[in-house]
């Protein structure tokens, strides 16, 4: 036979008080006295007993639960924002009810629905295009306080944590500029991505700034794979054999861009403007640039700090006192290795 379940009643008998006062030791509510809360715990503690939170929740209509929706949970970027929101909601003893949309609309509208059924505290979402207003609606309506995090910006009156895409982009072209790159190219990401194009804005602005040249030829799409990436290099460099410097618009584009370059016979440089070699910076970095020969600059972005941030904006919310809506918008840091 299993051992029977502990109930709050054991408790209250174990420690000598009423259950009541053993609720409202675990609510944390009302005046109760020091010594009275620690022979509480510690019958709690001895007996083992496991307070049943949905129910808790139910009766004081009240969630620990925060939702946390994201387009792709396998993304490093991603990955980083889910690791900071979840520690800064940690500490204020709430836990992450996380789901993936993808580039789903009708998906994230329905993972939106179903945490405002489970009566989650707050929801943090990536959007997708066409959902936003509809989920402020939603938000509005069930009194569920919403931040939205995101690679690109939104505009809409609602909190927003992101990154500076175009000053990073800004920050990686004058850095090739200043190294004695003359022509450079951008590969990466489609046309319907706000990222990218905040991204080749900043690059484009940088160009004209320093009255370099620019040619549509010089920016492409591809996928996200290093395949695909290798293929569009393998293509630009065949085509435009000016190109002594490229701008990788994802971690996989900038590690696929090094077969690309090494499949036209030419070899991938250390930023600096040498003869036949072709730089390549990326953009949010991952470890395994640090393995590559020579190892690769990146410009990223503080996925991890976006995401603290997302949480501590979630948490004014929850507290009704946050004011109208605010857009923090964090910079970017070009990280820069030494070749081993």
């Amino acid at each position: 036979m299993s051992p029977r379940k502990i109930k709050i009643t054991d408790v209250a008998e174990y420690a000598g008080v009423s259950v009541s006062t053993v609720s409202l030791v675990l609510g944390n509510k009302g005046r109760i006295s020091e010594s009275t809360i620690k022979k509480v715990n510690k019958a709690i503690d001895e007996l083992g007993y496991v307070r049943n939170k949905a129910a808790a929740n139910l009766r004081s209509n009240q969630s620990n639960l925060i939702g946390l929706i994201l387009r792709d949970i396998t993304d490093p970027f991603y990955t980083e924002i889910t690791a900071g929101i979840s520690e800064e909601l940690e500490k204020h003893g709430y836990m992450l009810f996380l789901a993936q949309c993808g580039d789903s609309p009708d998906k994230l509208l329905k993972c939106v629905q179903s945490m405002v059924q489970q009566n989650v505290a707050g929801i943090a979402f990536s959007p997708v295009r066409g959902s936003t207003q509809p989920i402020i609606d939603m938000a509005e309506t069930h009194e569920v306080p919403i931040v939205c995090v995101a690679r690109a910006s939104v505009e809409f009156d609602i909190d927003y944590i992101g990154p500076d895409n175009s000053q990073a982009s800004k920050m990686a072209t004058q850095y090739l500029i200043e190294q004695g790159h003359r022509h450079i190219a951008y590969v990466g990401g489609s046309s319907d991505s706000l990222t990218r194009a905040e991204r080749i804005g900043g690059y484009c602005t940088t160009l004209m700034q320093y009255g370099l040249p620019f040619k549509n030829d010089w920016v492409l799409e591809c996928g996200n794979s290093q395949k695909e990436a290798a293929e569009a290099v393998q293509y630009l460099l065949n085509h435009q054999p000016k190109i002594t410097a490229i701008l990788c618009h994802r971690p996989a584009t900038a590690l696929g861009a090094i077969y690309g370059v090494r499949r036209v016979n030419r070899s991938v440089g250390k930023d600096n403007y040498i003869g036949q070699q072709v730089a390549l910076i990326g953009f949010d970095d991952v470890p395994e640039a640090e393995l590559t020969q020579p190892s690769l600059t990146f410009v990223t972005s503080p996925a991890k700090e976006i995401g603290q941030q997302a949480g501590l904006r979630l948490l004014e919310r929850m507290k009704k006192n946050a004011g109208s809506a605010q857009r923090v918008i964090l910079s970017p840091t070009l990280l820069k290795r030494e070749s081993a």
